[in-house]
């Protein structure tokens, strides 16, 4: 437990001054607030029957799909390439130990990025509030529900990314390789159910495993205020799968 405590101070302050990390929490936070000020000019030109946090939070897995990769794609593949991953397992250190302790570090800086990301809602609910009154300025449930939500998805998608950071050596390579391959997780259960639905029993459950993975269904009960724990269950087993893979990827490529 030491050993990964070390690890995981190691590898955040690794983290706090890297150039990329501010460069993906600098482009998040521009891309959301544009978004959310989208969301709020929308909400008030058109009659909506979701708040301006429900709309906005809609736009969160495809910003991610922009960042993630930014985040992840020097976890191994730098180390890799620069030949220092292979003096690290020379010491009593297990694979395991080194993959959880990365994405720990990962993981904490992900959380924060999207925490201050929630000041953009609680800004205008300050600022606006006075003058219009609109209690859909700022949904609490809606709020919470969307950030836990990001929360867990998130460590799906940061564990897709340190996977693909541990296929190669190149960091460019490893962004686009998460960037395809986040594309697929997130819209994987809307392509299924773009599926003609028939009458056969393959595909009744071809529609049921769709809407299991759809992203925005579990995302529009978060954004309710109903935490699933299918949703739970779905993004932390994949998650646990993906940092497995990459245990065993780098303990073969050491």
């Amino acid at each position: 437990m030491r050993t990964l405590r070390i690890l995981f101070l190691h590898e955040l302050k690794s983290l706090a001054i890297a150039a990329p990390t501010y460069i993906a929490s600098a482009l998040f936070l521009a891309l959301m607030g544009f978004l959310y000020w989208q969301a709020l000019r929308e909400a008030t030109e058109l009659p909506l029957d979701y708040t301006p946090v429900q709309g906005w939070f809609k736009w969160f897995p495809p910003a991610l799909i922009v960042v993630v990769p930014l985040l992840t794609m020097r976890s191994f593949a730098e180390e890799r390439r620069m030949g220092t991953l292979g003096a690290l397992f020379s010491t009593p250190v297990h694979p395991v130990q080194v993959v959880y302790a990365k994405f720990a570090a990962i993981y904490v800086m992900y959380l924060v990025m999207c925490a201050l990301a929630l000041l953009f809602p609680c800004m205008a609910w300050w600022y606006l509030n006075d003058l219009y009154g609109d209690p859909r300025l700022l949904s609490l449930p809606s709020l919470l529900g969307g950030y836990s939500f990001v929360a867990v998805s998130g460590a799906l998608y940061l564990a897709v990314g340190m996977l693909a950071s541990s296929l190669t050596r190149s960091m460019l390579v490893a962004a686009m390789l998460t960037f395809c391959a986040l594309f697929l997780v997130i819209l994987f259960g809307w392509l299924l159910q773009q599926i003609p639905p028939g009458v056969d029993s393959w595909e009744a459950r071809v529609q049921q495993y769709a809407d299991y993975l759809h992203t925005y269904q579990h995302l529009g009960l978060f954004l309710r205020g109903i935490v699933d724990t299918r949703t739970i269950f779905l993004f932390g087993t994949g998650a646990m799968l993906a940092l497995g893979l990459t245990s065993l990827t780098i303990q073969s490529k050491a």
